[in-house]
């Protein structure tokens, strides 16, 4: 487990990646925001990244995520969920999450939609695409996103803003820019169809330069920030 102290720390180096990538990869400065996953990290280890001016975070399971909210809703902070879905689960993450970033399916987005109260405004949400074919990977095909993002654009209690993709571990940077490029394809596709997006989520701790060079506006890092899962 990371010692708290060093949070901080770790977030300055995650940061000048960024700042890093997009100044070599022509993109423009402050363009790509980071999302600190804090999945099976402590209460503590958010409230120390928040010390650092980290505002949004990433959780994967909803019960977990519900007890480290309760632990710090002195905090102005921006929940983004990002694991798979199950349709028990929805009306937990409808209340409680500002983004969804795991959408692949209609029935999912359906119920999302018909669970998110009234008195909130519309949950952003992302598409995940499976753009490495993996059997064991989450996520809608390339063929079906057009289908799902109409789908998504007729409810009126979520706001499509973009597309999420976890490709393939690839250790050669073509090979990782290539999963990034599928993805940044059918976000382009999908704006020349008039969707006004504005997320490409996509570049974790291995991979964060070659998704920032291949048009990535969030990316996701657990690891480099917080260590091993600790839980």
């Amino acid at each position: 487990m990371i010692n708290l102290n060093h949070i901080t720390q770790h977030l300055a180096v995650v940061r000048t990646r960024i700042t890093q990538a997009e100044q070599r990869f022509g993109r423009t400065p402050g363009s790509v925001r980071l999302l600190a996953v804090s999945k099976s990290h402590p209460a503590a280890a958010i409230r120390a990244a928040y010390g650092a001016n980290q505002i949004c975070f990433g959780e994967s399971y909803a019960q977990e995520a519900l007890t480290k909210m309760s632990a710090v809703t002195d905090l102005p902070l921006e929940w983004h969920f990002i694991g798979p879905i199950q349709s028990n689960k929805t009306r937990d993450i409808a209340a409680h999450f500002a983004w969804v970033q795991s959408v692949e399916r209609a029935k999912i987005a359906q119920r999302l939609n018909e669970q998110r109260p009234a008195t909130l405004p519309p949950l952003n949400v992302c598409i995940q695409v499976n753009v490495s074919g993996e059997a064991s990977k989450s996520g809608a095909v390339p063929t079906e996103v057009a289908a799902l993002a109409h789908t998504i654009g007729a409810l009126p209690q979520l706001r499509l803003r973009g597309l999420m993709a976890i490709p393939a571990p690839q250790r050669d940077f073509e090979m990782q820019r290539a999963g990034f490029r599928v993805l940044h394809g059918l976000y382009a596709a999908l704006l020349q169809n008039g969707y006004k997006l504005d997320t490409l989520s996509m570049g974790m701790t291995d991979d964060l330069e070659a998704a920032i060079a291949e048009g990535a506006t969030l990316v996701r890092v657990g690891t480099a920030i917080f260590g091993e899962r600790a839980m």
